[in-house]
């Protein structure tokens, strides 16, 4: 269990995707210095289960559970609701949950799933928050991203993949959406007291690509011996959700821990104002402000 100083006592953290992976690792070390923790599964029993993990291996009780399936809008109000309702003060956002897939699946919502989930599930939840992240400040949004952003572009003719799909393109895209909206959503929070960063947790062995296209699933198979355990996969996210190391810092990327480099499509100011505004009509949300 990664080790973090005892400073986050008095703290409420919501971790999306959090019962499993990099999302329960960290909950687990932010619980273990102190935090009370809300953790977000799709799955109730995945979800009990997590939870009652994460309480045993922190020695906290203060860990909850929210279900919600990211992938339908109206789960997300809902989620929003239920936040705001039970956690109060919310001090640290981490949205975490995230999906690769082979194949072109539509949402209730009739989008395509990995831009759905990976992107606009942040962009809506964090929207619903924002009012309570402003009236808690100091605090931070924690948003994962991934080193695949490089490799992705916006297909801003064809973001749905409806003309012609690739699971790899997709969560590359919608990787580099993340990042696109941490920048702007720093922009946009300056001189609130609210941080936005994001990060990528390098190369996990995890179940993530299980459902991934075949390609990326023979590729973590292969290499799974060498890849990033998820408890090393989780430090970054736990450095930015609690080290005193970022606090004001915001509009970053980070690699192990460590501003870094993200690609010159991820900088393009234009770009995270197209992408906010096309997020905004997917989502039918405008941002207060």
């Amino acid at each position: 269990m990664i080790r973090t100083k005892k400073g986050m006592q008095g703290r409420n953290v919501v971790i999306t995707g959090g019962n499993s992976g990099i999302g329960l690792e960290a909950a687990v070390a932010i619980a273990s210095a102190g935090a009370s923790v809300w953790i977000v599964s799709r799955d109730a029993r995945r979800g009990e289960l997590a939870r009652d993990s994460i309480r045993r291996r922190s020695g906290q009780s203060a860990v909850e559970l929210f279900v919600a399936d990211l992938s339908s809008q109206a789960e997300i109000h809902k989620l929003a609701d239920r936040i705001v309702a039970d956690v109060g003060r919310l001090d640290v956002l981490v949205n975490n949950a995230g999906l690769t897939i082979g194949d072109r699946i539509t949402t209730v919502d009739g989008l395509e799933t990995t831009f759905a989930v990976n992107h606009l599930a942040y962009f809506l939840l964090t929207g619903r928050l924002v009012g309570a992240l402003k009236q808690s400040a100091p605090c931070r949004i924690v948003n994962v991203a991934s080193q695949a952003h490089q490799r992705g572009t916006m297909h801003w003719d064809d973001l749905q993949g409806e003309r012609g799909y690739s699971g790899w393109s997709a969560y590359c895209q919608s990787k580099l959406a993340n990042v696109l909206f941490t920048f702007e959503l720093a922009r946009r929070l300056e001189g609130t007291g609210v941080t936005a960063n994001c990060l990528h947790p390098g190369v996990v062995a995890t179940n993530f690509a299980t459902k991934g296209p075949g390609f990326i699933r023979w590729v973590f198979k292969l290499l799974r011996p060498v890849l990033t355990t998820p408890e090393d996969g989780a430090k970054t996210t736990i450095h930015l959700a609690t080290s005193e190391d970022v606090a004001g810092v915001t509009g970053e990327y980070f690699e192990r821990c460590r501003v870094a480099r993200a690609s010159a499509e991820a900088r393009n100011p234009d770009n995270a104002r197209r992408l906010w505004e096309v997020s905004e009509r997917l989502t039918g949300f405008s941002w207060p402000g």
